[in-house]
């Protein structure tokens, strides 16, 4: 078999990086059909900005260290590839699709993807779904197709309140390796932007200054780091 070269694997998207907040039982859930669980497909949904591409690799992870064979696609309206992309994925042990609502309307890829889904299916292997809707509110045109997006278990990850923004903050600071000291995590919240991805962006790039000038975070240290934001 020929393996797709679509595989954006990321390995600081693990399960050890992912900040729960609220959703502490669907990575339950994701853990186990990573693992030997006995869900065959899952369908995750919920707002930009809450972890699902994140999730979907922590899944691709923790199945590859388990011995098995994942794949990873992002599903993106100005990149879509080739459905012929699918051709040979029946065979991989976990194959998921993040961002799957950029599909719909295309008649190639969804007849395609309808004819792995079957493939994928009779061979007992898993797939892992994720959008920014319900199965139900996909604009499929094949309704077989948008029917089997909801065969599987469905599960809405909830977006961080804002006091659990300063948890997730802390959480993925120390994953980092640095901290943030409580007054600091306030001010970055007040003073930025609640966009998480460019919060978790942001992070990296305080990981990398803090390293950088040997020196502990503080406000003032932190303005300065703001200040060369682009």
């Amino acid at each position: 078999m020929q393996v797709p070269l679509q595989f954006e694997f990321q390995s600081n998207l693990s399960f050890a990086s992912f900040f729960a907040g609220q959703n502490a039982e669907i990575v339950t859930s994701l853990r186990a059909m990573a693992g030997d669980g006995a869900e065959q497909q899952l369908y995750i949904w919920g707002e930009s900005g809450t972890g699902k591409s994140h999730l979907l690799q922590a899944c691709c992870q923790q199945a590859k260290a388990g011995g098995k064979d994942p794949f990873f696609l992002k599903c993106s309206p100005a990149q879509l590839p080739s459905p012929k992309l699918l051709e040979g994925l029946e065979d991989m042990d976990l194959v998921c699709f993040d961002d799957i609502q950029h599909i719909a309307g295309h008649a190639d890829w969804e007849t395609a993807l309808f004819g792995f889904y079957n493939s994928h299916r009779q061979n007992n292997h898993k797939l892992l779904l994720a959008a920014d809707c319900p199965p139900k509110y996909l604009p499929f045109e094949l309704p077989d197709l948008k029917t089997r997006m909801s065969w599987g278990l469905t599960l809405k990850i909830q977006p961080l309140r804002d006091d659990q923004i300063i948890d997730a903050l802390t959480f993925k600071a120390h994953f980092l390796g640095f901290d943030i000291p409580p007054k600091v995590g306030r001010f970055l919240l007040n003073h930025y932007v609640h966009d998480l991805p460019a919060l978790w962006l942001l992070l990296e790039k305080i990981d990398r200054a803090t390293l950088a000038a040997q020196r502990k975070l503080t406000i003032p240290f932190l303005k300065q780091i703001l200040a060369e934001q682009p």
